[in-house]
């Protein structure tokens, strides 16, 4: 097996011939986050992916992540390492299924987390992410009916944020936040009495009710790095460990496992490895192939979202 500093060398000399840009999510490996132009949750690599003006985009996350930022540059060549990088709320939410709920529902609006298929966000009236959502249902008249798709955490949290009670939710879930129990956390807290807790809205109500602090991912990452606090339980997937402790190198950080893996990994997120990187880009595969109808339908709600500075 090449040593990692070699394999390293190709993905930089493959990503120069490719005129190609590297972006990574929070919970991607160490490795690939340090080689990254960008690293950030997905509202934030939407928006990137969006400015981009080279010929490449090799995105290191899920499927779903390098098929909106296809969606956001229909021209450039976009790829990332592992095809079988899905998502549980993906696949939580398959298209017929929804398209099934909007007829039984033809009257509501359709806010779909951008946690979803291209073929969902084509059937979708605007996306929204963790970060925004509660922004995103906030900018629908209060008398206009919500269809929210498809995490039921996250819709729970954004409709007693919002107050909306005319929003449905659909009752998808992140198999890695929503397996984490409220004991394991109790139990933290008792380990570490002087930590603060800052929770991913992907998980259960019961935890959300024990934290400090709920946002996004890259919230939680601002938040902890600018609290005067020195030590966090992190509610969400320890990749995150890689920019705390980067920006905030004094600071402690404990990760409470789940009970799906008695870890706090995403198994999709970990399949991307360096040698897939780099076959990635000297291949140009696997890429993300789209049609030109189905891409023009998608941009529309992510551009709505993407309105919403």
């Amino acid at each position: 097996m090449p040593a990692v500093s070699t394999i390293v060398e190709e993905i930089l000399d493959l990503k120069h011939q490719r005129n190609a840009i590297l972006l990574a999510h929070h919970y991607q490996e160490t490795e690939i986050q340090e080689l990254a132009d960008a690293i950030g949750d997905s509202l934030e690599l939407s928006r990137r992916a969006q400015k981009f003006d080279g010929d490449v985009i090799a995105f290191c996350g899920v499927w779903f992540m390098a098929e909106t930022a296809k969606v956001l540059n229909p021209s450039k060549i976009v790829i990332a390492p592992d095809r079988e990088a899905g998502c549980s709320l993906v696949d939580s939410c398959p298209v017929d299924q929804l398209r099934a709920w909007k007829r039984r529902h033809p009257d509501h609006v359709v806010v779909s987390y951008i946690n979803t298929s291209v073929e969902v966000k084509a059937e979708s009236d605007i996306l929204c992410t963790s970060r925004n959502a509660v922004d995103v249902v906030n900018s629908i008249p209060a008398d206009q009916p919500i269809l929210f798709l498809p995490d039921v955490n996250l819709g729970n949290y954004v409709k007693k944020l919002t107050g909306r009670a005319n929003m449905k939710i659909w009752q998808g879930a992140c198999f890695v936040h929503a397996t984490f129990p409220a004991r394991r956390l109790t139990s933290a807290k008792s380990e570490y009495p002087g930590a603060l807790v800052a929770a991913h809205p992907e998980c259960p109500e019961d935890v959300l009710r024990q934290a400090d602090y709920i946002g996004s991912t890259s919230a939680i990452i601002d938040w902890c790095v600018r609290h005067p606090g020195q030590e966090f339980i992190i509610m969400t997937e320890s990749g995150v460990n890689h920019s705390l402790s980067r920006l905030a190198p004094g600071k402690k950080f404990h990760f409470v496992a789940n009970e799906q893996c008695n870890c706090s990994e995403c198994p999709y997120m970990k399949r991307n490895t360096l040698e897939k990187l780099r076959d990635s880009l000297r291949d140009l595969t696997p890429r993300v192939e789209l049609s030109t109808e189905m891409m023009e339908r998608a941009r529309r709600p992510v551009e709505r979202m993407l309105a919403l500075r």
